[in-house]
């Protein structure tokens, strides 16, 4: 898969990716990312990227040239992307559906935003979608682009050493994860529970469906609407409410 980022802090970004898993799997090959400085793609000699906003107000916002030359420069050098993503606060909410659907492309180009925003023609004529990871504003969409990279990184075949885990991360049945422990089976007062020393394998099982139901259900109950749900997850669910009801 073909990554492309967009930004005025390429050091930022380049930093982030030279490590973990991301940074091992472009080693081998299986990622192909590259960080593209915007102010490369200016015409005037301070490299200048932001401008004051029409109407006034308040700080600075992102030209729009250099973003298409950069967009531009890019599809000519790698192809034509399968998405231009602008990490933007009033973007849609990024999920793991949002991830799973970005896996799946060979090409993405991720757009990262900075000071009050960028000018209005890159939504409209540029990037292809505009994304948000939460209701908060932060400096500037590296730290977004980065978390996205991360989140379809690590859904792409071959980039994560146990596929099976990435099968069975929290939201990937619409569900959290259980609780998870390791050695000692007694720390500070705290025992393991007992069920994960038996080596009973299908109750372990069972444990672990029905804790991470229960954890949903005390953290994130919104996801059950729509999480995939087998009959015996059902049942487990429908036991957890029952038990609730009584207390």
């Amino acid at each position: 898969m073909k990554i492309d980022l967009v930004t005025i802090f390429p050091a930022m970004v380049r930093s982030a990716l030279a490590e973990g898993i991301v940074s091992r799997a472009a080693g081998r090959g299986v990622l192909d990312i590259r960080v593209h400085d915007l102010r490369e793609h200016t015409t005037d000699r301070h490299r200048v990227v932001d401008d004051v906003p029409f109407g006034g107000g308040p700080g600075m916002v992102l030209k729009p040239e250099p973003l298409f030359k950069a967009v531009a420069a890019i599809r000519a050098e790698r192809g034509q992307p399968g998405a231009v993503i602008l990490t933007t606060p009033d973007g849609l909410r990024f999920d793991h559906g949002h991830a799973e659907r970005l896996s799946g492309l060979a090409h993405i180009v991720l757009l990262c935003g900075r000071y009050e925003g960028v000018d209005d023609r890159v939504r409209q004529a540029l990037a292809t979608e505009e994304l948000s990871i939460g209701d908060y504003v932060l400096s500037g969409g590296e730290l977004p682009a980065l978390v996205i990279v991360d989140a379809v990184a690590r859904l792409i075949p071959g980039v994560v050493g146990d596929e099976a885990s990435v099968a069975r991360d929290s939201f990937a049945r619409g569900t959290l994860d259980f609780p998870q422990f390791t050695r000692p089976a007694v720390f500070e007062g705290l025992e393991v529970p007992p069920v994960l020393l038996s080596g009973h394998h299908a109750a372990i099982a069972t444990w672990r469906r029905r804790e991470a139901l229960a954890r949903t259900l005390d953290r994130r109950p919104d996801l059950l609407n729509d999480a995939q749900l087998d009959e015996d997850d059902r049942r487990l669910l429908q036991d957890l409410l029952a038990q609730r009801a009584k207390e």
